[in-house]
């Protein structure tokens, strides 16, 4: 049975060197009380994230070093109580208690490296407590213990055991670190060293070959993934099948890049055999239904086939929630809510959209509570079709509500804060309170500065929703002049001068106060965009 990780990462293929020659015992910390016995483990990034609890992790199953069974043995299962430890403590809440675990892993595993010893076993150490503050949520130290473990990697011959998979972590960790060049040259060793192991038809290679295509694809070399998911499709299918279920997350993933690069017609032949291969295993009314429908409902939204987009994402929804297949407040079923709401408000629909908005607020209140800073995007959402009706009453309720979760959340001065708080002094605006729209605009203009510049793109936004404002309540015209200018200033050095004389137009006070507040128009983005 496909499971919900599987449809978020492919299952990491196990992978392993029959080689093994170990000169150290992995270290044993007591922490906190003599029963948390913990030691060194080591999993996939995918089974620490989807709270893997199997007897055997298979990411380091597989040591084998004839002359001494006994002790390698022992190392397996420190390597395994460690990370099963990490995973019980994140399972119960105990975030704190498993960084706990990690650093005192990580100050003994220190002394090795202090001591000149740098080997693989402290490779392979610095690996697990990685991929333990990955799993905990605490990137902050991630970067430093993969540079440690870059510096040890590269004196290491291809041939030392077990470095394909240290290396396949590292890579999967730089990613999720956004540091992409580093990802790649990474995988690009694993695959190297897998391929001269395992030979190029391998379906080991699935896992280092799905995490290139992703970072490639994640910095604008497109054409180059495509060709690895194509590669990795074409693996797949000559060795388990066609219909295989260990298609569907490259299916889907090429699938996904195509779209993004507005490829949505041949997107749409790789969701449909989603689709297909769901149908055939599972029937016409399991959850995982669901998931190809909305993939393929975006595919009809960028072809401009709104109604059967809208026909596809109601369909999905509805199978999701007949088959229970996912929680309610699940992070997918909320996206296809919040895709379904934008195409409804798209197409005219905005009470079905508005209606959807108010569910994905109120699972949200009842499954995370009312303080909850998640809140903020439904609010919000909710708010922007409010106004959309003209029911600047209700939307000024949410943005201030969602204003009081951000500033306790944030504090007075993050950047974060500013976008409620402009959506809300524009909707004050249209309900003739211009004092309190202008000093929340002004403490937007504040914020905003700090954070990006005087001259960028944001504060544009800002000015321009306080020129309407301060047109309205009578300030000097050469106060105003004087805004303008910045304004156009700001447009000129981003969108360049071929509207010139368009922006000089705008100076004049008559066609420069007839702004984004009267019209519904944002200053540089987009208007009425539903994001979750």
């Amino acid at each position: 049975m496909l499971s919900l990780c599987e449809l978020k990462s492919i299952s990491c293929f196990s992978v392993c060197n029959q080689k093994q020659n170990y000169s150290q015992k992995l270290y044993i910390i007591p922490i906190k009380t003599a029963s948390a016995r913990v030691c060194i483990s080591r999993s996939s990034v995918g089974s620490l994230e989807c709270g893997g609890t199997g007897p055997h992790s298979d990411a380091y199953s597989g040591f084998s070093a004839p002359n001494d069974h006994q002790r390698i043995g022992s190392l397996e299962r420190e390597l395994e109580e460690l990370f099963d430890e990490v995973k019980r403590m994140i399972r119960m809440g105990n975030k704190s208690d498993a960084i706990d675990l990690l650093t005192a892993n990580y100050e003994a595993v220190k002394e090795s490296l202090n001591a000149g010893t740098k080997g693989i076993e402290e490779a392979a150490i610095l690996d697990v407590i990685a991929l333990g503050y990955m799993a905990v949520g605490d990137l902050k130290f991630v970067g430093s213990l993969l540079d440690m473990m870059k510096e040890i990697v590269d004196n290491l011959k291809d041939d030392a055991p077990r470095l394909d998979s240290i290396l396949m972590h590292m890579g999967s960790m730089y990613a999720t670190l956004n540091m992409f060049e580093k990802s790649l040259d990474t995988y690009q060793r694993a695959v190297y060293i897998m391929e001269g192991t395992y030979g190029k038809d391998s379906t080991l290679l699935i896992t280092p070959y799905l995490g290139m295509a992703k970072v490639l694809g994640s910095f604008g070399k497109a054409t180059k993934a495509i060709e690895i998911y194509q590669r990795v499709i074409t693996l797949l299918g000559s060795s388990r099948g066609a219909q295989s279920k260990d298609l569907v997350v490259p299916l889907l993933s090429l699938g996904n890049l195509l779209l993004k690069e507005g490829r949505a017609n041949d997107a749409e032949s790789h969701f449909t055999r989603v689709l297909d291969i769901y149908t055939k295993l599972y029937g016409q009314n399991d959850g995982r239904i669901g998931i190809a429908m909305s993939s393929l409902a975006r595919v009809k939204s960028a072809q401009g086939k709104s109604d059967e987009a809208i026909q596809l994402f109601k369909r999905a929804i509805q199978v999701m929630k007949d088959s229970n297949y996912l929680s309610p407040d699940d992070s997918i079923l909320e996206k296809m809510r919040v895709d379904l709401a934008e195409l409804l408000h798209a197409a005219g629909r905005g009470q079905e959209g508005r209606e959807l908005l108010e569910e994905c607020l109120w699972i949200t209140e009842k499954h995370k509570g009312k303080e909850h800073p998640i809140l903020v995007t439904h609010m919000i959402n909710l708010a922007t079709s409010y106004s959309r009706s003209k029911n600047y009453a209700d939307a000024e309720h949410l943005l201030r509500r969602s204003l009081q979760i951000m500033i306790k959340q944030k504090g007075t001065d993050d950047q974060s804060i500013s976008f409620p708080m402009l959506h809300l002094a524009v909707t004050l605006y249209h309900l003739k309170n211009d004092e309190e729209a202008e000093k929340l605009a002004l403490e937007v203009l504040r914020i905003r500065e700090k954070a990006f510049g005087k001259n960028s793109l944001p504060v544009g936004e800002a000015l321009d929703c306080l020129v309407s404002i301060q047109t309205r309540l009578g300030k000097d015209d050469s106060e105003l002049l004087g805004l303008l200018r910045r304004i156009l200033n700001i447009q000129e050095r981003e969108f360049g001068y071929e509207k010139e004389s368009q922006g000089a137009a705008q100076v004049s006070r008559l066609e420069a106060f007839a702004n984004f507040v009267e019209n519904d128009v944002e200053f540089p983005r987009k208007s009425g965009h539903l994001d979750t």
